[in-house]
C-alpha cells in the first residue's frame, strides 16, 4: 500500500534527523464529509477509519507512535516522552524521544512545526487566531529551549491553513489585534464592515520577531482547495454538520 500523497517543507527537509509531513484529505479510508485521510478523533466519523487514517501517516513518516492534543486554542505546551498518553490537552507539543510523531489536527487554523535538528529537539503549534495573538508559538519556543533548543537554530515551517482570501473577519476581531500591537498590515478591508485577515502572515511576523534561525510559509489555503483539505470555514459556507482534520506532523528520526 502506498503512503498518503504529503507537502514537505524544502528546509525541513534537508534535516537529516527529522521527519515531518503535512498531510490533506487524501489517501485514507474515510467516506463521505470525511472523505478521506480525516485524522481527528474528535469529529464524529468512525473510530476504526480515523484509526487506520492516523496509523497510515505515522508509517508515513516512520513513526512508532502518533501523539496529537485535546485542543482548546489556548497556549498549553505538552512536553511529551515515552509514557505520556494521547490527547494531552494542550495546543502545542514539543518532544526529544525518537520515533514519537507530534500530529497537529487543523481545518484552517495555522499548524506550526519546530526543529531543532543540532539539539534533536522538535515542536508543533496549533494557532487558531486566539492561540496565536496569545502566543502559542512563543510559548512553544521556550518550552523548546527547557528541554536545551537554541532558538537561533530553530527551523519553523508553517503549513496550509486558511489565507486571506478566504478568512473574512468582524471589526471586533480586528480591534483585538488593534489592541496588542501594530498589526494594520495583516488586515485588508472586505466587504461592508468586513476585513480580510492574513493569519498565516500574522504567525509568521510573530515566530520571525522572535529570533529562529528559518521560518518558511507554505501558502496552502485550506479553505479555497476543496480536493486537498478539510475545512471548517468552507463546511459553515455549506451548512455541513462535521469536518475532517487536516494532520500536520514532525518527529526526531532514530
Amino acid at each position: 500500500m502506498s503512503h498518503p500523497p504529503v507537502l514537505l517543507s524544502p528546509r525541513l527537509e534537508t534535516c537529516e534527523r527529522i521527519a515531518h509531513g503535512f498531510f490533506g484529505r487524501r489517501g485514507g479510508v474515510s467516506e463521505g464529509l470525511y472523505d478521506s485521510l480525516n485524522a481527528g478523533h474528535g469529529s464524529a466519523d468512525r473510530p476504526g477509519a480515523v484509526a487506520e487514517n492516523r496509523r497510515r501517516i505515522a508509517a508515513a513518516i516512520g513513526a512508532d507512535t502518533l501523539v496529537s492534543a485535546y485542543q482548546v486554542h489556548g497556549t498549553n505546551v505538552a512536553v511529551i516522552d515515552a509514557a505520556t498518553p494521547d490527547r494531552p490537552q494542550a495546543d502545542a507539543m514539543v518532544t526529544r524521544v525518537p520515533g514519537t510523531g507530534l500530529a497537529i489536527l487543523t481545518a484552517d487554523c495555522v499548524p506550526v512545526l519546530l526543529a531543532d535538528a543540532k539539539a534533536g529537539i522538535v515542536g508543533a503549534a496549533h494557532a487558531g487566531w486566539k492561540g496565536a495573538l496569545a502566543g502559542v508559538t512563543q510559548a512553544c519556543i521556550l518550552a523548546m529551549e527547557e528541554l536545551g533548543a537554541h532558538r537561533g537554530d530553530i527551523a519553523a515551517a508553517i503549513g496550509p491553513a486558511i489565507q486571506q482570501a478566504s478568512y473574512e473577519v468582524g471589526p471586533e476581531l480586528r480591534a483585538r489585534f488593534m489592541q496588542a500591537g501594530e498589526n494594520e498590515a495583516f488586515f485588508s478591508r472586505g466587504a461592508g464592515d468586513r476585513w480580510q485577515f492574513d493569519l498565516t502572515g500574522y504567525v509568521a511576523a510573530r515566530l520571525a520577531q522572535d529570533g529562529l534561525g528559518t521560518v518558511e510559509r507554505l501558502d496552502h489555503d485550506t479553505c479555497a482547495l476543496e480536493a486537498t483539505y478539510f475545512s471548517n470555514r468552507r463546511r459553515h459556507h455549506r451548512g455541513e454538520p462535521d469536518y475532517g482534520r487536516n494532520a500536520s506532523v514532525i518527529m526526531l528520526r532514530r
